[in-house]
């Protein structure tokens, strides 16, 4: 580790991550929020889906204050988040074949609709086959990995192939493969994981192009407001009846 307080050099290197998404993704991040643009003008319903950690970054983007009001949240029990018990499981059940197929089938995911996956390594059955089968129902599939794994790593999956091997658009996050950006010299292990901070502000981009491609087509973006601040909750009522029928996470 070079000279800095680990918290400057984690900042550092969580800022440079930053800078090359902006520079290096620029175009996938408006081809994604333009395939969510033409979604959402088509009639069309907003998904995503991340397992453990890769969850927090799609849970971020539903139900926000500042947010599209059409974003829902896939969920696969005991894959969302690291409250299961244990929480080996859920890296357990991602590894499990069919369990996708099974999630998508009983899941309100139609044709014409698109589904963000949020899958860092993007080599486990489960962000691979989720992404195959709703490309077979019709569905748009924008991933969200780092395709740094599968030129270092073997896939999980029956097929040998990765996440990005099956999507209509791919967003590289560009971690390195572990997801720890720090290292010293009296600390055994790599520390500092930053794909989080990376992964989430990466979809917050995509979004704000949404918004604003909505806008420029002359389409009022269906955006929530903060229910702390006066009006908000009158408003993002008002936002959730229009919306109601592609708005399911209030059901």
């Amino acid at each position: 580790m070079s000279d800095g307080t680990p918290a400057d050099l984690f900042f550092d290197a969580a800022i440079n991550l930053l800078q090359r998404l902006r520079e290096e993704e620029a175009e996938a991040i408006e081809s994604a929020g333009t395939l969510l643009a033409d979604t959402v003008e088509s009639g069309g319903r907003l998904f995503a889906f991340g397992a453990g950690h890769s969850s927090l970054a799609a849970q971020d983007v539903v139900y926000r204050a500042g947010g599209l009001a059409l974003m829902n949240l896939l969920t696969v029990p005991g894959v969302v988040g690291v409250d299961v018990t244990p929480a080996t499981l859920g890296s357990a059940l991602e590894r499990v074949d069919g369990l996708a197929s099974a999630v998508l089938d009983t899941s309100p995911l139609r044709s014409g609709d698109a589904l963000v996956i949020i899958s860092l390594s993007g080599r486990n059955a489960l962000p691979v086959e989720m992404a195959q089968r709703a490309r077979a129902l019709g569905i748009k599939v924008i991933g969200v990995t780092s395709v740094a794994y599968a030129a270092q790593t073997t896939s999980r999956h029956s097929s040998g192939t990765f996440l990005k091997d099956h999507c209509d658009l791919v967003l590289d996050s560009k971690i390195a493969v572990g997801d720890a950006e720090l290292t010293l010299d009296t600390i055994p292990a790599p520390f500092a994981p930053a794909s989080t901070v990376v992964t989430t502000a990466l979809m917050q981009a995509v979004l704000a192009t949404t918004a604003a491609t909505l806008a420029d087509r002359g389409i009022e973006p269906p955006l929530l407001r903060s229910g702390n601040v006066d009006g908000g909750h009158d408003w993002n009522n008002q936002v959730m009846d229009e919306y109601g029928d592609r708005i399911f996470y209030r059901r």
